[in-house]
């Protein structure tokens, strides 16, 4: 079962867990949006993939009879939770998914009906071409919230 929570009133608490399947898996990206590397692990779920979107950097993750991998984040404050949905913002859909070990955790995916790339977006590809700039525009737009 999958729960979906809508804009604007998603995150009236904070979830317990994220499952990141894109940049937010990248330890210098949170680093540049709330400070840390909080405690994670290695999670994947059934039934998504990692997709490429058409003239960006970062992913979407749409429904596919295939697994995504990613990481499981814990730990992170209410205002914490608040930085990252503002830094993913309304565009995703905040879904609760269930993970392959049986347990939950809420993930940004991709609007239903969007037209995303036939190409995957792999974390490795990401890393070696736009990291950098990456952590440095997410830097940015972190300073830009005070």
């Amino acid at each position: 079962m999958t729960r979906i929570v809508c804009w604007p009133d998603r995150l009236t608490a904070a979830p317990e867990a994220l499952f990141a399947y894109g940049t937010l898996q990248f330890p210098e990206v949170l680093h540049a949006l709330i400070g840390r590397m909080p405690e994670h692990t290695v999670a994947s779920v059934d039934g998504w993939r990692i997709a490429g979107l058409p003239g960006r950097d970062y992913p979407g993750l749409v429904p596919a009879g295939t697994r995504a991998d990613g990481l499981l984040i814990r730990g992170l404050s209410d205002e914490e939770w608040r930085v990252l949905d503002a830094f993913e913002d309304d565009w995703y859909d905040l879904r609760e998914l269930t993970l392959t070990d049986g347990g939950t955790a809420w993930c940004y995916t991709c609007p239903s009906g969007y037209q995303v790339s036939e190409r995957d977006w792999t974390a490795a590809d990401f890393s070696r071409t736009h990291l950098g700039g990456f952590v440095e525009t997410s830097a940015a737009w972190r300073r830009t919230l005070g």
